[in-house]
């Protein structure tokens, strides 16, 4: 019988990997089109990620937002809409791969906005900022808590002119069912009260990893972008 030898972080990568190739298909395959409802496209996905994975699990619920929804976080459940020309959309999908979760999210644009489309643009790169600070403070061995991390995401949106728009920027992810996410317990989160390091370890003395979300808004234009996948500097 073979042993499975990879480090939960490598299985992570792995799952995160195929969740990339089925939001390259979702593009290839021209899934985003005007007219079509979030729930078509959401339904479509599904169908998507069976065919291509066999996966029918997603550890949490498929969000599909366009235009003015894209302004509300994970928890809202606002009523549908279906895509416009000239419009802004976010994706945040959490499939599940041989019992390991993905979690990723990607903002798109159909046509031309100049606006929507720089906030398209700065949500991936403030992301990548966010990673790379995280990364540059863990090595200078300077603490890192959720807390600072979440105050970093909400400076770099303020000095692009963006509102950030979530109440967390990540959580904990891991083999499925990981460290149930209760809502009260902030050192699950990269949260304004989580002043636990992220290095610190799980109930069971495991090392968590997290997934870092980026959710810009601007609430005079009624347009948001999100960005979200997992935080690490590995994929080779």
């Amino acid at each position: 019988m073979s042993i499975n030898l990879k480090t939960p972080l490598e299985l992570l990568i792995e799952a995160e990997k195929k969740a990339i190739h089925l939001f390259e298909e979702i593009e290839k395959q021209k899934f985003i089109q005007v007219g079509k409802s979030e729930e078509e496209l959401s339904q479509e996905i599904y169908e998507l990620a069976n065919k291509l994975f066999g996966t029918t699990r997603h550890w949490h619920t498929r969000i599909v937002r366009a235009g003015i929804n894209t302004l509300l976080p994970y928890y809202e459940n606002p009523p549908l809409l279906r895509l416009q020309k000239d419009d802004i959309l976010f994706l945040d999908l959490g499939p599940i791969f041989q019992e390991w979760e993905a979690d990723l999210g990607r903002t798109y644009v159909i046509g031309n906005n100049p606006k929507k489309l720089k906030l398209k643009n700065d949500v991936e790169s403030i992301w990548n900022e966010c990673r790379n600070w995280y990364f540059e403070q863990i090595k200078n061995n300077n603490e890192m808590t959720g807390a600072k991390l979440y105050q970093k995401a909400t400076d770099l949106a303020n000095q692009n002119g963006w509102e950030f728009g979530g109440e967390i920027a990540g959580h904990i992810v891991g083999q499925f069912p990981h460290e149930k996410l209760e809502k009260e317990d902030k050192t699950l989160y990269i949260h304004p009260e989580n002043h636990i390091s992220m290095l610190s370890k799980d109930k069971e003395g495991n090392t968590r990893n997290f997934i870092l979300e980026i959710h810009l808004v601007d609430r005079e234009l009624g347009i948001g972008g999100f960005y979200e996948q997992l935080l690490t500097t590995n994929y080779q």
